[in-house]
């Protein structure tokens, strides 16, 4: 008998075979667990049962019409604490559901006892007449005629008094037999878990290359008479062939809205704007429209329907910011006071991180009509995925209540399940996995403040493996925000180590505009504002002139992005291991996953996290645990540099700021 149980629903005796701790799991099932078409997932489940008798496990996924697919066979990978385990490959997208099935197997414990008591001479002929008719139950549950004929033969040799015992019980070693009980073993006493949701989705909403850019800056002029003049969507656009050819796969922009003018913020975010200052893209709302319009000075709906298609053309998606505040000349203040928070003297709230105010922004308030922003939510994001735009980084969605965001992307979601959201939620821990477990794709990390060692491997693992199942890290190096101290002291080392660091620890990684200039100038220290900074001003750069003076590390993203598209290791978040690596400022960790054709595709990194330090000394791999050879056969090539290594279970480095920041390398075969 199999039972399928719904949450809540009290156990049958009859099932047998105890299921628990199924895993993974969300919040017990109340969300879905998260991956993308393609994707390996490791689930785990306890299953036991009373007495000695052998018991077997199995995966069931459904599809998101429920039909079953081709069961997995789990292995018991813990015997003291009875954990069974398997790994699924992710079908298509859409809302599947997996169960683990537990059961008893009659035929593997008759085999288990046959083999001791034969041989002692315990019950012989007894013995194999029980095993005979187990054999034929199970010939009939396998579908191919050959390995039924097979698996009969051997119930014919258990009944064969004329041969010897011995050799009527070597007759179940045959190959052919155990190759189909293997696909089809004889179950009993079936009994399923509860069906676990999961959410299978596009597989960019978990791999990418994102380059963060200010249309604004790309074409500006700064005219002597200080009236800067603008980008525009066209000459942005004729930076898209350098992004696309650093093997970039999304192009990010900050809000692209008109920006209002009252308590508009000066340069380096000053309190009071000069006449040509051109404010911040966040304090969104002017007479020329909302969060639905164009800046003027961008150009029309066209022009950015252009700049999408031009990306396109290029093999990249462009990203479009959703910022939920207003400048105080939103036409929302006045069509929809409903939706601010009033203050005692009747002014309307700004926003606030005290000390800090902000007056060229007000926050929304959801309290008195969370439904009509839920609702205008949803026909804004509507609004731009007409023009052509699939993903959004949001803005700040921790200054808003989680259940609304649920209920805005599951909308969307509903019937456009490729629209990707964004989380930039900077916030404790809590919520920033609130926000991932009520729908968010992808989210922001702490990943810009992890620079030691300790504290980065202790991440990286919690990434990998605790969130994994509902938190898709974006690892951003840098953002308009955030210019780390590391990157403000380590100059361009520090910035080739974080590079790495980004693009080979999680299969999301991105960039803002300036990274690959090493750009690293801040406004004070002891602060993480970028001096000048371009969420004020314009920032036009001559990116030929600095490539051709070799200030730009260009080349080292360009090569990064060519090896995760190469190496699907790398585009795998659960299979991060770190390894042995003595030396405090040397990280050494593993990527691996085995392909569809049987295949293994590995990725070994040495980084030195040091960018003004040699590092040198011994790393030690697990190599065996990798399934690679550890006698010193292994010849590996390093990525970054084309050299070819013997590796050894435990090699000698040394890696130097400004020479290499690491070494990323990839087992040869044997014919190479």
């Amino acid at each position: 008998m199999t039972a399928v149980m719904e949450p809540g629903a009290r156990v049958p005796v009859t099932d047998r075979i105890p299921v628990r701790d199924v895993r993974p799991q969300v919040r017990g099932g109340a969300r879905p667990v998260k991956a993308v078409t393609g994707e390996t997932l490791t689930v785990s489940a306890t299953v036991f049962r009373e007495g000695h008798g052998v018991v077997g496990a199995n995966v069931v996924l459904r599809d998101p019409l429920g039909r079953p697919g081709p069961w997995t066979p789990m292995t018991l990978v813990d015997p003291d604490t009875d954990r069974w385990e398997a790994t699924v490959v992710m079908g298509a997208e859409g809302a599947w559901t997996y169960t683990v099935e537990a059961w008893a197997d009659p035929l593997a414990t008759w085999l288990r006892d046959a083999r001791i008591k034969i041989p002692a001479g315990v019950d012989v002929e007894l013995t194999l007449a029980e095993g005979a008719p187990l054999y034929e139950r199970a010939a009939f549950g396998i579908p191919d005629t050959d390995r039924q004929e097979a698996v009969r033969a051997v119930a014919k040799a258990l009944r064969d008094e004329t041969s010897p015992p011995a050799r009527r019980l070597a007759a179940t070693a045959a190959p052919e037999a155990v190759a189909a009980l293997r696909h089809h073993p004889l179950r009993e006493l079936v009994t399923a878990s509860w069906p676990s949701p999961l959410l299978v989705e596009r597989r960019r909403a978990l791999v990418g290359s994102w380059y963060e850019m200010f249309p604004r800056s790309e074409g500006a002029v700064l005219t002597d008479d200080g009236a800067p003049v603008g980008g525009t969507f066209a000459t942005a656009a004729e930076r898209l062939p350098a992004i696309a050819a650093m093997g970039f796969d999304v192009v990010y922009l900050p809000p692209v809205h008109p920006i209002g003018r009252t308590h508009r913020k000066g340069r380096d975010n000053a309190l009071t704007a000069h006449p040509h200052d051109v404010g911040s893209p966040w304090a969104i709302g002017s007479a020329d429209g909302g969060h639905d319009a164009i800046h003027p000075d961008l150009g029309t709906l066209d022009d950015f329907r252009a700049f999408v298609a031009r990306a396109e053309d290029l093999g990249m998606e462009v990203a479009l910011d959703f910022a939920l505040q207003c400048s105080p000349d939103h036409p929302w203040l006045t069509e929809h006071p409903e939706w601010f928070t009033q203050r005692a003297d009747g002014s309307v709230a700004s926003a606030e991180n005290p000390p800090k105010k902000y007056e060229d922004i007000h926050p929304l308030s959801f309290d008195r009509d969370f439904e009509g922003l839920v609702a205008e939510s949803v026909r804004l994001l509507r609004h731009w995925m007409a023009q052509g735009v699939r993903i959004f980084r949001v803005d700040n969605p921790h200054t808003k209540p989680v259940g609304f965001w649920q209920r805005v992307i599951d909308e969307i979601n509903r019937t456009d399940p490729d629209v990707v959201f964004l989380a930039e939620a900077f916030t404790r821990r809590a919520m920033v996995h609130a926000l991932a477990q009520a729908g968010f794709q992808q989210s922001y990390t702490y990943f810009t403040w992890k620079n030691e060692k300790e504290e980065l491997t202790e991440y990286a693992t919690e990434l990998a493996r605790e969130s994994a199942d509902f938190l898709r890290p974006n690892l951003f190096v840098n953002t308009p925000d955030i210019l780390h101290a590391y990157l403000q002291d380590g100059g361009r080392p520090a910035f080739e180590t974080r590079a790495v660091l980004a693009a080979t620890l999680a299969p999301t990684w991105g960039v803002y505009a300036g990274f690959e200039l090493c750009e690293n100038e801040a406004l004070e220290p002891g602060t993480e504002e970028y001096r000048a900074s371009e969420k004020y001003e314009l920032r036009p750069r001559d990116w030929a002139a600095a490539e051709a003076e070799g200030r730009s590390i260009a080349p080292l993203i360009t090569r990064l992005n060519a090896l995760r598209r190469a190496h699907p290791a790398l585009q795998e978040l659960r299979n991060l291991r770190f390894h042995h690596a003595p030396h405090p400022h040397v990280v050494a960790y593993s990527k691996q996953v085995e392909l569809a054709d049987g295949t293994v595709d590995t990725v070994l990194a040495v980084v030195n996290l040091h960018p003004r330090e040699a590092a040198e000394g011994t790393v030690h791999f697990d190599l065996a645990a990798l399934g690679l050879p550890d006698d010193g056969s292994l010849r590996v090539r390093d990525e970054l540099t084309g050299e070819v290594h013997a590796w050894h279970g435990d090699t000698y480095i040394r890696l130097e700021p400004g020479q290499a920041p690491a070494h990323l390398l990839t087992p040869l075969r044997e014919e190479t």
